[in-house]
Formats: structure tokens, C-alpha cells, sequence
């Protein structure tokens, strides 16, 4: 792929080898248990899907779209709840999924606002960590890969929703 703006970061077979690696970790974890994952949209969806299909335990699936970025590279740190779980996670086992935990401000706005929705658990996935720009205490459970502090696409990852579709996740210099 040529795009001047664009900067391999992870390429798509490593992201597959951890995506694997994460899959066999969380069935272990949660043997002999249901999980409901709960995809955060737009950009996790591609993560969430290829976790899915490597669990070797029973899941079913949800989705929720937050927002804190709008059209910009820098979180606006306002998280808003653009479309809510279509079922009750009481009593159940959840597992949020997330394609990147940066200020940490949507999780953990996420996160207050399931647990009081009373899961049997509640945990967190991220394909990407990106700890030097957090802004609140927050720890994923889970963590492909921590990057530094880039903007990046890719993998379900977007900049104005262009670039979701590349297999591998890339740092955008938007002024190029």
C-alpha cells in the first residue's frame, strides 16, 4: 500500500499471532463459563470478531458505541453513549472489547457504567494499550500490544472513517 500519510506499525500476521495468544489466554481463564462480549464500536469490531472465532468457550456477542474523539486526533476527553446494549448483562460474565485504551477516560466511564448494570464480572480487552497518554488510572485485564504515542488506523481503527479496512494497524501523520 502507497500513502505517503501511512507508517507500518503492526503488520496483519502479528496482530493474528497475538489475537491467538489473547483467545487462548481468556478461554482458559473463563473455562466452563458463558462470556458476553461487549464490542465497542466502530473500531473494535474487527478485533472482536477475530477474538470471537478463536474462543474456545461459549460467547455470545453485544455492541455499545461510545464517543470521546468526534472528527479529531485528540480525545476530547467527553465520553457520550451513542448507542446503548441491546440486553441486560446482569449476573453474567462480560468482557469488554476494545481496539485501544489511550487517555483511559472511555473505559473507565465504560466500565463505571456497566459495573452498576451489576455483571457476575466484568473485564477488559484491548488490542492496543497506549499508557503514556492516560489521563486516570486505568489497567486493561488484557493487552495485545502497547504502542507508543501514535495516532494510529487500521484493523478497525480510523481517522474521519477512512482506513478501517487495512489488515495491519498504521501510524497516520495527517499532515502529509
Amino acid at each position: 500500500m502507497k500513502d505517503e500519510k501511512l507508517k507500518l506499525l503492526l503488520g496483519g500476521e502479528e496482530i493474528a499471532g497475538r489475537v491467538a495468544e489473547l483467545a487462548e489466554l481468556i478461554s482458559a481463564e473463563y473455562e466452563g463459563r458463558k462470556v458476553l462480549l461487549i464490542c465497542v464500536l466502530k473500531g473494535a469490531v474487527i478485533f472482536a470478531s477475530d477474538l470471537m472465532r478463536r474462543l474456545k468457550i461459549p460467547v455470545e456477542i453485544d455492541f455499545i458505541a461510545v464517543s470521546s474523539y468526534g472528527s479529531d486526533t485528540a480525545s476530547s476527553g467527553v465520553v457520550r453513549i451513542l448507542k446503548d446494549l441491546d440486553r441486560s448483562i446482569k449476573g453474567k460474565d462480560v468482557l469488554i472489547v476494545e481496539d485501544i485504551v489511550d487517555t483511559g477516560l472511555t473505559l473507565n466511564y465504560l466500565r463505571k457504567n456497566l459495573l452498576s448494570r451489576q455483571p457476575r464480572s466484568l473485564r477488559v480487552v484491548t488490542l492496543l494499550d497506549k499508557p503514556a497518554r492516560r489521563r486516570v488510572e486505568f489497567t486493561p485485564d488484557y493487552c495485545g500490544f502497547e504502542i507508543p504515542d501514535y495516532f494510529v488506523v487500521g484493523y478497525g481503527l480510523d481517522f474521519n472513517e477512512d482506513y478501517r479496512h487495512l489488515a495491519g494497524i498504521y501510524v497516520l501523520n495527517p499532515e502529509c
